[in-house]
């Protein structure tokens, strides 16, 4: 699991690669398609997504002559279920912060 979350990770450090999942995540797109709004030419663009389907996180079909990409969800779903520990740490931190702050406003040390 930690090679697939390195790859994920490594995948979704570029923001190109950022933008062209955001844009599957609306719906299946050909390379012609998901380049169009990028200023870079379409083997760019293909090398892009070899990176995002060598984490899994993009897969081609064929349907005919076009080659359709699609979002594959599991491996963002393994990066969200790993932050989401991590979120709860941070959570627990500021409430134990919280709490302490409010002992020091309570026992009257000037913290406002």
């Amino acid at each position: 699991m930690t090679a697939d979350l390195d790859a994920t990770f490594a995948a979704l450090a570029d923001p190109t690669r950022r933008a062209i999942l955001a844009r599957l995540a609306a719906g299946e797109a050909t390379v012609t398609e998901l380049a169009a709004p990028f200023a870079m030419s379409q083997p760019a663009v293909s090398k892009h997504l070899r990176v995002l389907e060598r984490a899994g996180l993009v897969s081609r079909g064929r349907d005919g002559q076009r080659r359709p990409c699609r979002l594959e969800a599991r491996p963002l779903r393994q990066a969200t279920a790993w932050l989401a520990d991590y979120r709860d740490y941070w959570a627990e931190s500021y409430q134990r912060l919280d709490a302490l702050l409010d002992e020091l406003r309570d026992a009257g040390d000037g913290v406002p």
